[in-house]
């Protein structure tokens, strides 16, 4: 029986391949870095060929090093950077642009204008989102508006829009060789559909308002699937042999569910170069009134899920500017011995605001504050507060979280599931536990953003029966568990916010 999956995780600053066995262990990883392309201050944009070839080296590697033929292979799943834009011509398969990237800024001028045409509401109701430049749609419209004949290609039918899954699934099945163009999938699922601000979440379709206002020719778009299903089979020259592509998911949808979340009030926060939480909400689409968004969850069968979404934008990039800006460490390794060289942070409050304050905030102008310094003060302090500010930050996201579920007549989150990079840090996961009074859960494979994608494309291959048997396949590394008093928790929360509210009062 084929019971390899492949899982392709396409990040913003690498492309990963991993191979999972059917009980959820990594056979082997690949990975190779994608360039980062900066052409003026706040636009970030990544060659869309450069992500494909990357993406199709790892998955070619990571075989290799495994010693797996794709004959093996029971489905590939795919996981994503969300919302970075991709625009290319069907015909000839070239990109008419660079990748316009999640973190670009340079549509915030036509965020500003569907402000002023009342569209906020429509998009909150329609969407779940806010409007941000953050998402997809703008990005879309800025290449239409800005490449030479663009539009009147797009009227034409001649470009397609996707997403990096998208535009990674109409690759892998054909959009790589010119003469099987035209039986390239062009297709996404709702978890990434659901962050481009074009698409009912309610009705799990294209919104005609929101391409209406932003002038986005509907022949653009992909159809848009389950997470889990028939995405089209790989052309049997990329990896030796046709494999299905059964799942896919943006990355933090994948998370949640590489992390057993299947229903409401479970939650997992993914401690990356950010922070992303994410609440599942079962079938109730709820508006947050603490800052929160609304998102698609990943979507296993044709029923809607959904989940409120909190995002940190400096988590562990703090730990980075530890050692490349302050200078503070050599390695990113040593700051748990550097923190863990004074009792605590001897009232040293860090709020790493380098590049505004996301969720529960939304502060963009915000800059980053060191307060409560003395004279006894030292580099370790100052290194324990740039820990604890991760865990702050995310402690406030996960209390917007519980207002909001007690609010819908649900219960607050009971435990918190942890992944990426900073998840394995225990003085950082105890500091959690402890802010949080909850446990805090580290499972024993951290990389569950790749995990969800497989765990999707398994379903599909009829590797894995039900959710029920995935959720039984879930194994604890460790639990860390309150050992802070509620009252001094408290305590210090209150300084923390404290600490935000003399940031943001001084911009």
């Amino acid at each position: 029986m084929k019971t390899y999956l492949l899982a392709l995780d396409q990040g913003t600053s690498s492309s990963r391949s991993i191979l999972f066995d059917r009980d959820g262990h990594i056979v082997a990883i690949a990975q190779q870095e994608l360039p980062q392309i900066y052409p003026l201050p706040g636009w970030v944009e990544h060659d869309p060929m450069q992500i494909w070839h990357t993406q199709l080296a790892t998955a070619r590697e990571v075989l290799a090093r495994a010693g797996v033929s794709a004959a093996q292979l029971a489905a590939i799943g795919i996981t994503n950077q969300r919302e970075t834009t991709v625009v290319w011509d069907r015909r000839s398969g070239e990109p008419v642009h660079h990748a316009i990237v999640w973190q670009d800024r340079r549509a915030e001028a036509t965020c500003a204008r569907l402000r002023e045409a009342g569209l906020s509401q429509h998009v909150r109701e329609r969407t779940g989102l806010i409007i941000d430049a953050y998402f997809s749609a703008t990005k879309l419209h800025w290449i239409l508006q800005h490449v030479p004949g663009a539009r009147e290609r797009a009227e034409r039918g001649e470009l397609a829009f996707g997403t990096v899954d998208s535009w990674l699934i109409w690759q892998l099945t054909g959009g790589h060789e010119a003469s099987t163009r035209a039986g390239a999938r062009h297709v996404t699922d709702v978890s990434n559909a659901a962050r481009t601000m074009l698409f009912d979440v309610h009705a799990n379709r294209w919104d005609e308002k929101l391409l209406a206002a932003l002038k986005i020719p509907p022949a653009m778009l992909p159809q848009v699937l389950p997470s889990s299903g028939e995405f089209g089979h790989t052309s049997a020259d990329l990896l030796g042999a046709p494999v299905l592509i059964g799942g896919a998911a943006g990355d933090q949808q994948a998370a949640l569910f590489g992390q057993a979340c299947f229903s409401a009030g479970m939650a997992k926060n993914t401690y990356g170069t950010g922070c992303f939480m994410l609440m599942h909400t079962g079938q109730s689409f709820q508006t947050s009134a603490n800052g929160l968004i609304t998102t698609a969850a990943a979507q296993p069968g044709a029923q809607v899920q959904y989940a409120l979404e909190g995002s940190v934008f400096v988590g562990g990039a703090v730990v980075q500017w530890l050692r490349d800006g302050l200078h503070a460490i050599k390695a990113s390794s040593e700051v748990q011995q550097l923190a863990e060289s004074v009792p605590d942070s001897g009232g040293v409050v860090f709020v790493p605001a380098f590049t505004g304050l996301g969720a529960p905030y939304w502060t963009p102008d915000a800059r980053g504050s060191i307060t409560g310094l003395t004279r006894g003060s030292t580099i370790a302090h100052i290194a324990r507060a740039a820990l604890e500010s991760i865990a702050y930050q995310s402690a406030a996201l996960l209390a917007a979280m519980g207002r909001d579920a007690v609010a819908a007549g649900g219960q607050p989150v009971r435990e918190l599931r942890v992944d990426g990079g900073a998840c394995v840090n225990d003085l950082l996961m105890q500091f959690q536990t402890d802010l949080l009074g909850i446990p805090v859960v580290r499972p024993q494979c951290v990389e569950t953003t790749a995990l969800g994608a497989a765990y999707l494309a398994g379903l599909a291959a009829g590797v894995y029966a039900s959710l029920e048997e995935l959720s039984a396949q879930w194994r604890v590394q460790r639990r860390f568990t309150p050992q802070m008093p509620p009252e001094r928790a408290a305590e210090l929360m209150a300084r923390w916010e404290h600490a935000v509210a003399q940031t943001r009062l001084t911009q």
